[in-house]
C-alpha cells in the first residue's frame, strides 16, 4: 500500500467512527450514520483499501478504543446483541468492493448493487446475532432490528453514492494537478 492509500484508509476509519457517534437512541439498535460512511468506503477506496479500512475500524474498536455507537469500544460490543451489525460491514465489505470493481459494469449500477449487498449482509448478520444474543425469535429480531431502518438506510445509501461521485471526482482532480 502507499502512503496516499494508508492516508485515505485512516481517514475512512476516522469516518467511520464519527460517523457512529451520531447516535439517536432507538431500541435495542441505535440509529447512527454508521451505515452512510461504510457504504462510501468501497466506492471510494480498492477493494483490499476497503476491506483493510473496516478490519482495522473493528480492531481499534475491539481493543477498547471508543469508536463504536454511544462512544462505546470493548470486544463486548462486538460480542453484544449489535455486533453482528459491525461484523456484517467486514463480510458485506468483499463483495461491496468487488462489485465496485467491476469495469463493465456502469459505476451508477455498480454502487447501487455493491451497496445493497453490504446493506443485506450487515441486516442478515446483525439478525442472527441479536437472535442469538438477545434471545429473540426472527420475527421480533427483524421488528426491532431491521424494518424501523429500511427507509432511513436506503436514504444513508443514495447519499452516500452521491458523497462518493464528488469525493471521486475531488480525488481524481487532485491526482490530475499531482501529475
Amino acid at each position: 500500500m502507499t502512503s496516499r492509500s494508508i492516508a485515505q484508509c485512516g481517514l475512512c476509519c476516522a469516518l467511520l467512527a464519527c460517523s457512529a457517534w451520531v447516535t439517536i437512541p432507538f431500541g435495542p439498535v441505535p440509529f447512527t450514520l454508521q451505515t452512510l460512511a461504510v457504504a462510501l468506503v468501497p466506492q471510494v477506496l480498492g477493494r483490499r483499501e476497503a476491506v483493510f479500512t473496516v478490519a482495522a475500524y473493528l480492531v481499534l474498536g475491539a481493543i477498547g478504543l471508543p469508536v463504536f455507537s454511544g462512544f462505546q469500544g470493548g470486544i463486548g460490543v462486538l460480542a453484544g446483541p449489535t455486533g453482528g451489525f459491525l461484523w456484517g460491514f467486514l463480510v458485506g465489505m468483499v463483495p461491496a468492493a468487488t462489485i465496485m470493481g467491476i469495469s463493465r459494469m456502469p459505476r451508477a449500477a455498480a454502487a447501487g448493487l455493491g451497496c445493497a449487498a453490504l446493506l443485506l449482509i450487515s441486516y442478515a448478520l446483525g439478525t442472527l446475532q441479536i437472535m442469538f444474543v438477545g434471545g429473540m425469535e426472527l420475527p421480533a429480531a427483524l421488528a426491532v432490528a431491521v424494518l424501523p431502518f429500511v427507509v432511513p438506510d436506503i436514504v444513508k445509501l443514495i447519499a452516500a453514492c452521491a458523497l462518493a461521485r464528488a469525493v471521486n471526482h475531488a480525488l481524481a482532480a487532485s491526482n490530475v494537478a499531482r501529475s
